[in-house]
């Protein structure tokens, strides 16, 4: 099994690295080389794209987490098994599947017919992440998800939920994803609008993907395209 690694924090950052701990198949790395968080599915057509080949198989490329799957299919590896997306440094719940860079990448993979997975880990403030336990969670869920029959034009986007030290460990839980917004909170000064929405005050309808993460346990949702 081949699976292509991609993310929207950068190439540099810790989350794809705790990634490419939880994969034992083999990868490649195509990410961007710096950070697209909340790029959505943005895609560069009038501007060349810079290809860093850092070693054979991990490329630093100067466009969008979509670019770099773009750029993976067509030019570095054809056909992988999996796009594998992550894991982010922040959640991914419901409707922030339309913002965010991280889910863009396996759902450009899902366009081509190439199954993919998006993780993320919700950051629950003034906690940090611990990414090896990140880690152990993602092989968790990926030595389920990576073994499924997987549907045509679907990916799976899944948040890591954020837990005190010391908590048991968390379920994974199939869930449905919430159709409710995030909080649209902003300051006036002036001309100016600060947003200051907090992402944990959003709303939480029973059973959705924002209920069962912020609930403590693994959200996985099948998304179709």
């Amino acid at each position: 099994m081949t699976i292509i690694l991609t993310n929207d924090d950068g190439i540099d950052a810790p989350g794809i690295q705790a990634l490419l701990q939880a994969v034992t198949s083999k990868t490649i790395i195509v990410a961007p080389q710096g950070q697209w968080s909340g790029c959505g599915h943005q895609v560069t057509a009038h501007s060349p794209i810079h290809l860093d080949r850092r070693s054979s198989v991990e490329y630093a490329v100067g466009g969008t987490p979509a670019d770099c799957v773009r750029i993976a299919l067509n030019h570095i590896c054809p056909t992988p098994d999996f796009v594998l997306s992550g894991i982010n440094a922040g959640g991914n719940l419901g409707v922030d599947v339309y913002i965010s860079g991280t889910v863009a990448a396996v759902r450009e993979a899902a366009m081509h017919g190439i199954p993919g997975v998006a993780i993320s880990h919700w950051i629950k403030k003034p906690w940090e992440i611990d990414w090896e336990i990140a880690t152990r969670w993602t092989s968790r869920v990926l030595a389920d998800l990576l073994n499924r029959e997987q549907k045509s034009g679907c990916f799976w986007n899944v948040n890591l939920p954020h837990l005190a030290p010391g908590s048991a460990e968390p379920e994974i839980v199939f869930c449905r994803p919430s159709t409710q917004p995030l909080p649209v909170v902003y300051r006036h000064e002036g001309e100016y609008f600060h947003y200051v929405g907090e992402y944990g005050k959003r709303d939480r309808a029973l059973g959705s993907d924002v209920d069962v993460c912020f609930g403590g346990n693994i959200a996985v949702t099948e998304i179709s395209l």
